[in-house]
């Protein structure tokens, strides 16, 4: 692991600067999950290191996480959860004084075995589930302490959110908004349109992710796309409309209302075969761009993002393999696979995009996607 290190700064030359080690250092305590988890319970963790490594470069998502911990960490009430304990790991990564070296997450790993008993077996999880999992649970922490400082007294300055909007007349308050939802948080619009009076109803939901259907030989603009393409519900999926009183026949679609920060796109490789009674992992091909812009949107602007952050299943089926990632740091692109961690060229992204034909000996496929919102005139 600390020969993981010393390759990469040998590579890198003297270019090398302190927010890339910080770098080194998160793909060593990436190492120690795989290696010291495989050893407690087979491969259920192998995920794990992958989403530490794509969480902790997205950079609004750790600096917001390093600074909640900084202004609510406080060892004599502290109650200890996943949320102070990915914290910690986060902030003894960023602290560290030393180039290289190994970081121990002892605390998250036991946290999660114990509050989650799924965590436990030796059950290969699916990387995906594993995000929103993690994420929600930050979540249901973050709102659950802003909830304890509404009954404190007034005058008290601990705040664990930042500011919420609290109704002083009984009125219905606004969702509580965390750090978490402003950076993965979106909000899709569900559209039906009647297709007898042309009314259009319009359903507000939230997403942290989108998980989208793919085709072969395709790319991740084209299935978005089909995303948001127009349905149309007949016969027995005939639609209630209001004003009509009845069952009608009507067009519906899916649009991005109010995109996210973080774009975290899943495609959906894994799909149930009837006529083999078990799932199947689909290798299609599919490109994802290394800037992505999305056109889908209720106001017909485009939204523009870049990739980040890729998670990679290795293997030909849902119950078995493995993940490796990639991920982009300071325009330079890491390559993260158990003890072999090395720095690629960007062109090299493009062999994880899946196989155009059917039967291939390439098993390496991306799987999960992490995009960042680019502001108008920026650079990434």
């Amino acid at each position: 692991m600390g020969a993981a290190g010393s390759k990469l700064e040998k590579a890198l030359g003297g270019s090398l600067n302190y927010d890339f080690m910080l770098a080194i250092r998160c793909i060593e305590v990436s190492l120690w999950w795989i290696s010291v988890n495989v050893w407690i319970s087979g491969k259920s963790y192998y995920f794990l290191c992958k989403h530490g490594c794509a969480l902790y470069f997205c950079v609004p998502f750790r600096e917001q996480l390093l600074e909640y911990y900084s202004n609510n960490k406080n060892p004599a009430d502290a109650e200890e959860n996943l949320l102070t304990c990915l914290a910690d790991l986060f902030l003894q990564i960023s602290s560290q004084k030393k180039k290289t070296g190994v970081l121990a997450p002892k605390r998250f790993v036991q946290r999660l075995k114990k509050q989650n008993e799924i965590f436990r077996s030796y059950m290969h999880q699916d990387a995906h589930e594993f995000l929103n999992y993690l994420l929600n649970e930050l979540v249901e922490i973050l709102e659950k302490e802003a909830q304890a400082t509404k009954t404190e007294p007034e005058g008290s300055e601990k705040i664990a959110n930042g500011p919420t909007n609290i109704s002083s007349n009984g009125s219905p308050e606004e969702p509580l908004i965390t750090w978490v939802h402003k950076n993965f948080q979106g909000i899709l619009t569900n559209e039906t349109r009647c297709l007898r009076c042309e009314t259009v109803t319009a359903r507000d939901e939230t997403f942290l992710d989108l998980s989208i259907d793919i085709e072969q030989n395709s790319s991740i603009t084209s299935n978005l796309k089909n995303f948001s393409s127009t349905e149309t519900l007949n016969a027995d999926d005939k639609f209630f409309c209001d004003k009509c009183c009845s069952l009608q026949e009507a067009q519906k679609r899916l649009k991005i209302k109010r995109p996210p920060q973080i774009l975290v796109i899943h495609l959906k490789r894994f799909k149930y075969i009837e006529q083999l009674g078990r799932y199947k992992k689909l290798s299609y091909r599919v490109v994802f761009p290394l800037e992505l812009k999305l056109s889908n949107t209720v106001e017909d602007t485009e939204a523009e993002y870049s990739l980040f952050a890729v998670v990679v299943h290795v293997g030909s089926g849902p119950n078995h393999g493995h993940y490796i990632s990639l991920v982009k740091s300071h325009n330079h692109w890491l390559f993260f696979d158990d003890e072999n961690v090395e720095m690629i060229d960007e062109s090299a992204v493009q062999t994880f995009f899946g196989s155009a034909q059917e039967y291939s000996s390439n098993t390496d496929h991306g799987y999960i996607l992490f995009y960042e919102r680019l502001i108008t005139g920026s650079t990434s």
